[in-house]
């Protein structure tokens, strides 16, 4: 998908995204909002998978390790097909199939997700499966910068460095929130960028908010040079609706019916 399509996408997906939080009274809105540019770019533009094959061999595979932003991942699944839309309008309702974070019986997801910190490993798992079997196939990950603080992650990040996983990408959205605040107040994270590299991975850096410094790095990766590749994804919690952005009470939260109007104003404007 162009360049253009995807930053119309994008939006029309930010109004989605409101709408199912809203009418099914639950989710992580900020945290949704500010990962959402770079699900959208992932799958149209970089990501081989195949609603109508979710299980086809070849696809790439795709681990939303911070899983309570499930309603991202939902809207962006509803899209391309794998989620019909009247599955994806019974959200928060009850008996719903579709609920607080991904599991495996949800066409499209690799694996169940939301305990924060498992679903690097996961990934690694999978892109070593791919190198021991000689498979073609990438995998990917989004972790949340909050999950940094845990150490399964970093036993991960040693795991990918020692079997050169070049076929797998890891992505931080690095919005400095999390449900207690700064994340430089709960937990320091910095410098990310060294500490990864320390660890022998390649790392980049992006402006998560912006779709074509999205499509720019994602499409920069060598997946030749023998090392797992790690992307700070700078963005913006709650982005899109000024009175969510940059608020740590939206990591998890539903709008009041004069907060979804003007939440969907704000994003009909820029739609």
């Amino acid at each position: 998908m162009e360049v253009n399509l995807l930053k119309q996408k994008s939006e029309q997906l930010r109004l989605n995204l409101i709408n199912l939080i809203y009418s099914g009274r639950t989710g992580h809105t900020g945290g949704d909002l500010s990962v959402l540019n770079v699900l959208t770019v992932l799958y149209n533009r970089i990501l081989n998978v195949d609603a109508a094959h979710p299980k086809m061999p070849e696809r790439d595979r795709f681990v939303l390790s911070k899983g309570h932003c499930a309603e991202a991942l939902y809207c962006v699944l509803c899209d391309k097909g794998f989620i019909s839309h009247d599955e994806l309008d019974q959200y928060g309702k009850d008996f719903a199939h579709l609920g607080g974070h991904p599991d495996v019986t949800i066409p499209g997801v690799e694996i169940n997700t939301g305990a924060l910190g498992h679903g690097l490993a996961a990934g690694v798992g999978m892109a070593l499966a791919a190198k021991m079997k000689n498979k073609q196939y990438k995998t990917y990950v989004v972790m949340g910068d909050g999950e940094q603080a845990e150490g399964s992650i970093y036993e991960a990040a040693m795991a990918a460095n020692k079997y050169h996983l070049d076929n797998l990408v890891a992505i931080i959205d690095r919005n400095g929130l999390q449900i207690s605040g700064s994340t430089e107040d709960v937990m320091p994270l910095e410098s990310i960028r060294e500490r990864w590299t320390a660890f022998g991975w390649d790392v980049k850096q992006m402006n998560g908010d912006n779709i074509d410094a999205i499509v720019s790095t994602l499409e920069s990766i060598d997946f030749e040079n023998g090392k797992p590749h790690l992307i700070i994804s700078k963005t913006t919690k709650g982005l899109g609706v000024s009175f969510m952005e940059n608020v740590a009470k939206w990591h998890h939260g539903v709008p009041n019916e004069e907060q979804y109007k003007q939440a969907l104003e704000e994003l009909r404007v820029k739609s």
